[in-house]
């Protein structure tokens, strides 16, 4: 059943198509940096960027890699936490034509050599402690001709820039560190001081290449998809609109990584497409450091995960601390528990909506309507012109009546163009202009849709399908538990049993056999957990989503032991 849905939150609120700006990132900046010059872009642990500000840091950096080489299709790797120069990298890059290759910090020397090797990026800006730990050794397996390297205290004004290494040096591993100047090697702040602002004019298409944005590499090897200034830009204005915001008043909480296609497009992106002001946190797992930003910045818009909205509500004294400047909160990656929900909400006022999104579609495709029904648990209807369909998992090709789960497939102008040096794997998921997602959802008869789990994560449990999801949301309602997430492990008799895995709640008690007798009283048979393990902590990736093959890699690894 194909869906554009046409029910009354578009006609009353957004409508199911727009008119689509023909407008690049770059193009967006500078419209706010003219319309709103000195309205605040970045605010970083005390430093503050205008957009008149943010904009000549802009035009410095991009002369200044015009000088390194850096043209049309040259792929810039940005190697960095949520830093001002983090931005400044990305929209210099993206002003000259060139593509960002966007790099998770914590990747380690492997997973850096093959995503900058197989995009072949020629320029990596990165940060100094990253530079000594990581790259200063590995240079000669690389295909990085310049680096550039940034350091945290930079753009932090006196007296924090003088006592800001102290701390840093404390910290372990250290978050500063000493490098010098020398050939391939460069200082961001000191190259754009020393540079006048005179980029050269670059005409940039809509649909060229902006960004090779890697997968996490679950389902493998990872993959470079292939987003375009259409894509990203589309994506914005969906965003925007969805939203209602008012341009040039917001303040954007952006502490989910910019690295990864969440952060980038709703804490950078759309922030810098409506003139908000984007707080930016290098770290989203220090709730005590974003409870301050909240209260101090007076954040309206929270863009966050599951995880953090739930570590807000149980900080300490958080019912006296000012965080009903908070408006509206979005919240993606995983399911939102109601519990959580409904506490956040009481203690700001505000309105969490839930959504949906991929690597693939740059990422936003669904969110629940911020006026009209909000459906618990739901990831709401699509986007404006956001096509969905739920077909049938052994062909793909047969469309699925309301209720039925099969495979979510896409269409848009969010969805990517392909997989980067991969045509094999593009045309398996990009079949007549739809994208496969390789999700297992359902749709109700209004046009809402539900996500039940990942067609490689679903468990075959004596011939029947176990959709992981849906146990993990039934083990998240027991007052006990704060986490939970669930694999099917190998067995002879049933081909794969069902395990969970539990973190309790501080200072809660609850045993495996009270949670399967909870899972027995909420679940059918066939679903309930024959296994239950305990943990202090599940493994999280770096916007704090579970990840199950860890999990999945651990338990093999401990059947395989020899006994």
């Amino acid at each position: 059943m194909e869906s554009r849905v046409w029910h009354q939150f578009y006609d009353r609120v957004v409508p199911p198509s727009l008119t689509y700006e023909p407008l690049v990132l770059p193009e967006r900046l500078a419209r706010s940096a003219e319309a709103y010059p000195d309205a605040p872009a970045v605010l970083f642990l005390g430093a503050r960027l205008t957009y008149r500000q943010l904009q000549d840091q802009v035009s410095r950096l991009a002369t200044a890699l015009a000088g390194l080489g850096v043209t049309r299709g040259t792929r810039v790797a940005i190697h960095l936490p949520n830093l001002p120069q983090t931005v400044i990298a990305y929209y210099a890059t993206l002003s000259l034509g060139a593509q960002v290759v966007m790099t998770n910090p914590l990747y380690v020397e492997r997973e850096l050599e093959h995503q900058w090797n197989d995009a072949d990026c020629q320029v990596a800006v990165t940060a100094d402690f990253l530079y000594e730990s990581r790259l200063r050794h590995i240079r000669s397996r690389l295909p990085v001709r310049h680096y550039i390297v940034a350091s945290i205290p930079e753009y932090l004004p006196f007296p924090l820039r003088q006592l800001a290494p102290l701390k840093l040096r404390r910290m372990k591993p250290p978050a500063i560190a000493r490098v010098t100047a020398g050939p391939g090697v460069l200082r961001f702040r000191r190259l754009v001081d020393a540079t006048e602002p005179d980029p050269p004019a670059v005409s940039i298409s809509l649909d060229d290449i902006a960004a090779l944005q890697y997968t996490g590499g679950t389902t493998g090897v990872s993959k470079g998809a292939m987003l375009t200034h259409r894509n990203l830009s589309a994506n914005v204005q969906q965003s925007i609109t969805w939203l209602h915001c008012t341009h040039g008043s917001e303040v954007v909480l952006s502490a989910l990584p910019l690295f990864h296609v969440f952060g980038m497009t709703v804490c950078m992106n759309f922030p810098i497409g409506a003139a908000a002001a984007m707080v930016l946190l290098p770290n989203p797992r220090d709730i005590p450091e974003l409870v301050k930003a909240v209260v101090k910045s007076r954040v309206t818009l929270f863009m966050g995960v599951p995880a953090m909205f739930h570590a807000i509500t149980h900080f300490p004294d958080i019912e006296h601390q000012d965080i009903r400047c908070v408006k509206a909160c979005f919240s993606g990656s995983a399911p939102l528990p109601t519990a959580v929900v409904e506490r956040f909400e009481a203690l700001t006022g505000s309105h969490i909506v839930e959504g949906f999104g991929l690597t693939e579609t740059s990422p936003v495709t669904h969110v629940n309507p911020w006026e009209g029904i909000r459906k618990a648990g739901s990831i709401g209807i699509p986007f404006p012109d956001t096509d969905c369909r739920i077909v049938d998992l052994d062909t793909g090709t047969r469309d699925l009546p309301p209720g039925e789960p099969g495979e979510l497939v896409i269409k848009g102008p969010q969805v990517m163009a392909g997989y980067w040096n991969m045509p094999d794997e593009t045309a398996n998921v990009l079949r007549d202009g739809w994208l496969h997602t390789g999700d297992i959802a359902t749709m109700d008869a209004d046009g809402y849709f539900w996500i039940v789990g990942r067609k490689k994560d679903m468990i075959l449990a004596s011939g029947y399908n176990v959709y992981p999801d849906e146990v993990d949301d039934v083990l998240m309602r027991h007052p006990a538990v704060a986490e939970a997430a669930t694999i099917g492990v190998p067995d002879v008799k049933r081909g794969e049993s069902i395990k969970s895995f539990v973190v309790l709640k501080p200072g809660e008690h609850a045993t495996a056999e009270q949670i399967v007798a909870y899972c027995r009283s909420n679940l059918a048979a066939y679903k309930v957990p024959r296994i239950v393990e305990f943990r202090e902590s599940l493994p999280k990736s770096g916007i704090l989503k579970i990840l199950r093959r860890e999990l999945r890699e651990q338990e093999l690894a401990r059947i395989e032991q020899p006994r």
